[in-house]
């Protein structure tokens, strides 16, 4: 596969994930009031999908390690299509929550063999600058979805919004049926043995440069989990924006997501992968501490909550693209595996951290603004930390 190919489909099956959340955010307060749904159901359409990702990875990993990326990916995707009809047309708020929950489960399918990808194909640190570039896409797509999520919405309804979703995973479905040739040189036939499957997941587990980069993805995407899940009540509900207007400020914070991966591009190859974590991780607290404190000093409108997250988001295009491929380098062999078990840890955070919201949103900024300074502070922690000491790629491990 040519490199501009293989950019594509890393774009597409990464980008998987912000079109399934982003797109029906814009339309998520219409939605509940259409089903009379409370404000803790209307969050399980996001926080259930978003746990049956990362449950699944568990064992899309170990499969695409026995079989091959490709069969994974054919499944996957044609179950994705399937769930997005099925979430489009559900007549009741559970059957959504069910139809959501099999997307979610699906689409772990491709997000999981996008990283595994990315280390069948490259070396440490051109697996970094892959990555980069494969998020610059899924950037690009986020920056797309959410506006069209609120035009879709306001021209029709939540339904269309939610069928777009089916649109995108059959385009992706078709570019992997015609076009993508298996990167896994070495399929390991004893990958679904019990056995075999403990003893990974164990060595992986306790390897600590996988231990590093998998809490800082988790907890980049902690915060970023926290404005997607109460974003769209904070600037629809409490600040008066229009769905289409909330669609734009999503658009604006993919384009600075995007341009995050640009900066992490550039510092890759000037300062390697740890010290350019610490330094966007300079930014992330800067955008955490200020969205905090301009909450707790009674500022309560859009440029309040948007110009902190700018910094949390260009930073975010680091710490994304370093921590995705750091933590899979040492497992040449159980890259699925390893992926699964990082994106797994990620939407773990992303469930508990939706139970607190649905909970916690009083009609405030507050939830919001302290919620995303929570995370601004465990990702600094981290990338000062266990980063700096076991985030050198070590020599592949025998997992």
């Amino acid at each position: 596969m040519s490199p501009a190919l293989v950019v594509l489909l890393l774009s597409l099956l990464l980008g998987i994930q912000p079109i399934t959340t982003d797109l029906y955010l814009p339309a998520l307060p219409a939605l509940t009031e259409g089903f009379g749904a409370s404000m803790g159901q209307s969050q399980l359409t996001l926080s259930a999908l978003l746990l049956a990702f990362g449950v699944s990875q568990l064992f899309w990993g170990p499969l695409s390690d026995r079989f091959g990326r490709r069969p994974i990916l054919l499944w996957g995707l044609g179950a994705y299509v399937l769930a997005a009809i099925g979430s489009a047309f559900a007549p009741s708020m559970a059957l959504l929550i069910i139809w959501r929950i099999v997307q979610g489960a699906a689409m772990g399918a491709a997000v999981m063999c996008a990283r595994a990808i990315v280390r069948d194909l490259y070396t440490p640190l051109a697996a970094a600058r892959a990555m980069s570039r494969g998020l610059t896409g899924l950037g690009v797509i986020a920056c797309l979805s959410a506006p069209l999520g609120g035009l879709l919405s306001d021209l029709f309804n939540w339904r269309v919004a939610l069928l777009a979703t089916a649109v995108f995973g059959a385009v992706a479905l078709g570019l992997v049926a015609l076009r993508f040739e298996e990167s896994a040189a070495h399929k390991n036939p004893r990958a679904l043995q019990p056995g075999t499957l403990v003893r990974t997941w164990w060595a992986i587990l306790r390897h600590p440069t996988f231990v590093a980069f998998a809490l800082l993805s988790t907890a980049s995407y902690g915060g970023l989990f926290t404005f997607l899940a109460a974003s769209s009540f904070v600037f629809i509900r409490v600040l008066g924006l229009s769905k289409t207007e909330y669609g734009l400020v999503m658009f604006s914070m993919a384009l600075v997501y995007v341009l995050g991966t640009f900066w992490c591009r550039r510092l890759l190859p000037r300062f390697g992968v740890r010290r350019s974590v610490a330094i966007a991780a300079v930014l992330t607290l800067a955008g955490g501490l200020l969205m905090a404190a301009l909450a707790w000093a009674g500022l309560h409108n859009v440029w309040a909550l948007l110009l902190p997250f700018y910094l949390f988001m260009f930073a975010h295009g680091v710490h994304q693209p370093c921590s995705q491929s750091g933590a899979v380098v040492p497992f040449p062999h159980a890259a699925g595996a390893a992926s699964a078990l990082s994106g797994f840890l990620m939407m773990i955070a992303a469930f508990a951290m939706g139970g607190w919201l649905g909970s916690h949103m009083d009609g405030t900024v507050y939830p919001l603004a302290y919620g995303v300074c929570f995370w601004s502070v465990c990702i600094a922690a981290i990338s000062w930390t266990v980063v700096q000491k076991h985030g050198e790629p070590a020599p592949p491990g025998r997992a």
